[in-house]
């Protein structure tokens, strides 16, 4: 309740007392004049009355008393008069006085009095009548029967009269007792009003003095040095002292949100100051290094104690294939571990994507098996890891990381960002200051040279001085010797200017040559595709004359048929290495660069040719030695290749004896001079050997150049194209290695591979290379072709060839070449298949329409009116075909070639020319 109510309740309580006093006094005072008006009007007025009926019963009963008595008759009309206007205010008396009497002792003398007046009025009548008549005698007689109704009359007269004073006396009684009783109550309601009165009062000082000195407590109680918590008021009163408490208790509830508020503005200015002063101190080491690695091992350190890191690593980007950050500097470091890893490729691991991603890492969930703080008791396991790159215009310069023993907080994060806002133009600086110091140190020495050779020529000069008598004696020698140095002077600047004109026109001849480049791409792109589509049906069919038993060939015939089938298949091997030397030629051989696995690799290469050497009853051995690297880095597929032309060079050219391999690490001395040397200490070194024909000394270094053979009579018996060694040499200088032979005529020979672990690829051979690519680094990608991608899809089971997969399932053959129609529907047939057959994309349709089932479609891609790309989109439009296996045969089989056929709706891709064993495989897969 609110303090004004209480105040209008106790006002209330007051008045209501007041008037509820008035309206008992109000009350007793009328009960008091109803008792007197009562005692005074109505009482009065019956006596009265009755006293007036008396009056008028007594004039008349005197009247006639006077002529009974006197026979005074001598006026009988006045008389008769007289006694009818009594009776006439007697009648009128009675009916006032019956009015007015509201009791029943009242109304029963009323009517006593009533019935004995009646009877003597009847009296008076006949009295007047007799005397009317004049009988006088009988007017006593008739006078005196009246007598005892007379004497009842004028008795019930008196009663009724006592009866009325007596009821007067009462109402004075009673007004007497009403008069006492209203002092009484009178009395009772001004105490019982005081009495509400000083409750409520004291009710409302009481409530309001406590509810004050609660509020009085509370303000006592605010610390108003910590604004932060203000005690409440504990005030529940729903008066206005209680709105006050509401209202402080908003306004605390404001106080300490502001001073919370201005606390956190004092927290951030003051982190901010620290952050603001810990980095000033941070960037002002920037201008005492000279050296990056100077800089990055301070700044870890000072980062390192400014925010209560336990381990750190410092690491910098190198540029290169595949970028490669490498630690420069530690904190708290182990003496074998370095605190971390030495280097990381970009994208590896969570420091290497924070590097993609340029933004700073926080790990709050360390692994069990990180990297552990070390002390000089135990080790322990840190709790949070930050992680943070060093950016220059978006681009990463280098990336910290560190690790605590508790979680890292925004401030020290904060810090962190503010300090990397600026290492990178410091980082950029100082590597700018070592190349200006590195220059600097080249000018120096250049200078120290110009010195000695200045105090050469001082020492020349004071000799030439001792020797001045000779020197003018001389003088007309140099004089001419001046006149022939100024003609040379000229004839330098003339070859100068030939110079220009010659470095002219051979930039001519090298966009001139970059052009014949690309014509000649073009040339064995499309010389490639028209010389495999007729090798296709040259091969499909010479195998299937070969290995049909049912040939009806006589031997010599099937003889002709493997001379054909193996001109086509060397045919087919000379086209692929003249792509794969034309690719290393222009610079587009893609390098991959791959941890490879020794013993795994050589294990391939012993199950790869043992075959070869159990045709040939040669000796072969793969030898893994103690010291060879467990894995190295480099491009799997084309150290696989230049071992297996080794090797396959090794079989060819031995007769008798062994063939063997032996796989181990380089020393030093052997790669030391090598254009990479010094760019990693991991070399793997590969030897392949042979009891062959050998190779003559002069020979050594003409076999490694394109379609070069020892002699004429080697390649006649032997056969080949002389690029294998070429390609070995040119894979070897791509992956940043070498090939060396060590071979006598007629005693063997021994190639040597030296290659290098390069887990940051080849950002250093570029760089040696770069200028000798220039000229066919804009080759076009026609020779970008991947010979490795001819490939299935899908994995080739294994099936047997005894296997009905085939037989009885109905397959289409769309190709627009009659010879490769041809030779692939013989063999199909041969297999039990029915075979259809369409020249273009748009008669496949027709008949994949018209055909109610159709197994399997051979799809080639470069045919007239509808290509195989659109035709194999079309049929995956067919609801019912989306399923349906499609093999694509083609015989330009670029880079893109294979995904271009995926992406239009081939099951799987072949090129041509076809191997029938591998066309019939994927077949068996499909319709498996």
């Amino acid at each position: 309740m609110s303090f004004k109510k209480k105040q209008f309740l106790a006002l209330g309580l007051t008045v209501f007392c007041m008037v509820l006093l008035m309206f008992v006094i109000l009350f007793m005072v009328n009960l008091m004049r109803s008792n007197m008006i009562e005692i005074v009007q109505d009482r009065y007025f019956k006596v009265k009355q009755a006293t007036e009926i008396r009056q008028l019963f007594d004039q008349a009963d005197r009247q006639l008393l006077r002529i009974v008595v006197d026979n005074d008759v001598t006026e009988p009309t006045v008389i008769t008069d007289f006694l009818k206007t009594n009776n006439a205010g007697i009648q009128s008396k009675f009916i006032d006085l019956q009015d007015s009497v509201n009791t029943k002792e009242g109304k029963r003398y009323v009517n006593q009095i009533e019935v004995a007046y009646q009877s003597y009025h009847e009296m008076e009548q006949l009295f007047l009548v007799e005397l009317k008549n004049g009988e006088v005698d009988n007017l006593k007689t008739l006078y005196d029967k009246e007598r005892a109704n007379r004497d009842e009359l004028l008795i019930n007269l008196d009663e009724f009269k006592d009866y009325q004073e007596s009821l007067m006396e009462e109402s004075l009684k009673n007004a007497t007792n009403t008069y006492s009783t209203l002092v009484i109550v009178l009395i009772s309601a001004v105490a019982v009003a005081l009495l509400l009165i000083i409750i409520v009062t004291l009710w409302l000082i009481r409530s309001t003095s406590r509810n004050i000195h609660s509020i009085t407590k509370g303000i006592k109680q605010i610390d108003f040095t910590n604004l932060t918590r203000i005690p409440r008021l504990d005030v529940n009163s729903k008066d206005e002292i209680g709105e006050i408490a509401s209202a402080f208790n908003s306004m605390a509830t404001s106080l300490e949100t502001y001073s919370a508020k201005e606390m956190q503005y004092t927290l951030e200015i003051t982190e901010q100051n620290w952050v603001t002063t810990h980095s000033s101190s941070i960037v002002h080491l920037y201008s005492h290094h000279v050296t990056i690695e100077g800089l990055a091992e301070e700044l870890i350190n000072k980062l390192a104690d400014v925010m209560d890191a336990k381990l750190g690593g410092f690491y910098i980007k190198e540029e290169g294939k595949r970028p490669i950050f490498r630690k420069i500097a530690s904190y708290a470091a182990e003496a074998d571990n370095h605190a971390g890893r030495d280097y990381f490729f970009e994208g590896e691991g969570l420091v290497g994507q924070c590097a993609i991603d340029r933004k700073v890492f926080s790990l709050n969930e360390v692994p069990d098996d990180y990297q552990v703080i070390s002390t000089g008791l135990g080790s322990i396991k840190p709790k949070s890891i930050l992680m943070a790159p060093i950016l220059l215009k978006d681009d990463v310069l280098a990336v910290i990381e560190l690790a605590s023993l508790q979680a890292f907080t925004s401030t020290q994060v904060k810090l962190l960002e503010e300090v990397l806002g600026t290492l990178g133009i410091a980082i950029t600086n100082i590597l700018g200051r070592m190349e200006i110091a590195c220059l600097l140190q080249e000018s120096q020495a250049k200078t120290e040279e110009l010195q000695m050779q200045s105090e050469e020529l001082q020492t020349q000069s004071e000799e030439l001085q001792s020797q001045s008598e000779e020197m003018q004696t001389q003088a007309e020698e140099l004089r001419m010797i001046n006149e022939q140095l100024e003609e040379r002077t000229k004839d330098a600047e003339l070859k100068s200017e030939e110079l220009q004109a010659a470095k002219e026109s051979l930039e001519e001849k090298a966009r001139e040559l970059l052009q014949s480049s690309k014509y000649k791409s073009e040339f064995l792109a499309n010389m490639s595709h028209e010389l495999r589509t007729p090798l296709n049906s040259i091969l499909l069919l010479s195998e299937m004359m070969t290995d049909d038993p049912n040939h009806g060939l006589n031997e010599e015939q099937i003889e002709f048929a493997k001379v054909i089938h193996s001109s086509g298949q060397d045919l087919l091997n000379l086209i692929n290495d003249i792509l794969d030397l034309s690719k290393v030629e222009v610079g587009k051989l893609d390098i991959h660069f791959e941890e490879v696995n020794i013993n795994e690799f050589a294990e391939r290469l012993n199950r790869h040719f043992m075959p070869f050497a159990k045709q040939k009853n040669l000796d072969f051995t793969v030898n893994v030695r103690e010291n060879a690297p467990h894995s190295v880095f480099t491009d799997e597929q084309r150290l696989q290749q230049i071992i297996k032309n080794l090797l396959s060079n090794a079989f060819k050219f031995t007769e008798k004896g062994f063939v063997s391999v032996s796989v181990e690490e380089a020393k030093r001395q052997e790669f030391l001079e090598l254009p990479l040397g010094k760019v990693t200490n991991t070399w793997l070194k590969v030897v392949v050997s042979d009891t062959g024909i050998g190779i003559p000394e002069e020979k050594h270094e003409e076999i490694f150049e394109a379609f070069q053979q020892v002699d004429g009579a080697t390649m006649r018996k032997y056969g080949g194209t002389g690029l294998g060694l070429s390609i070995t040499k040119e894979f070897a200088h791509l992956l940043g290695g070498v090939c060396k032979v060590q071979s006598r005529e007629g005693a063997g020979s021994s190639f040597t591979l030296l290659v290098p672990s390069l887990p940051e690829g080849l950002s250093e051979l570029e760089e040696i290379r770069v200028k000798e690519e220039a000229a066919s680094a804009k080759a076009d990608d026609l020779l970008s072709e991947q010979m490795t991608d001819h490939q299935p899809v899908e994995s080739m089971e294994s099936f047997d060839e005894s296997s009905n997969v085939l037989n009885g399932k109905s397959v289409l053959v769309v190709d627009d070449d009659h010879r490769n129609i041809f030779a692939v529907k013989n063999a199909l047939e041969k297999e039990g298949m029915n075979v259809k057959t369409a020249e273009n994309g748009m008669e496949c349709l027709r008949l994949i329409e018209e055909t109610s089932k159709i197994d399997i479609v051979l799809m080639d891609i470069m045919m007239p009116i509808m290509d195989g790309y659109e035709t194999m989109q079309r049929i995956r439009g067919i609801e019912i075909h989306q399923e349906m296996p499609i093999i694509a045969l083609t015989a330009k089989a670029m880079k893109s070639d294979r995904r271009k056929c995926i992406e239009s709706g081939a099951s799987d891709y072949i090129s041509k020319p076809l191997n029938l064993e591998q066309l019939l495989s994927v077949m068996r897969v499909w319709l498996t």
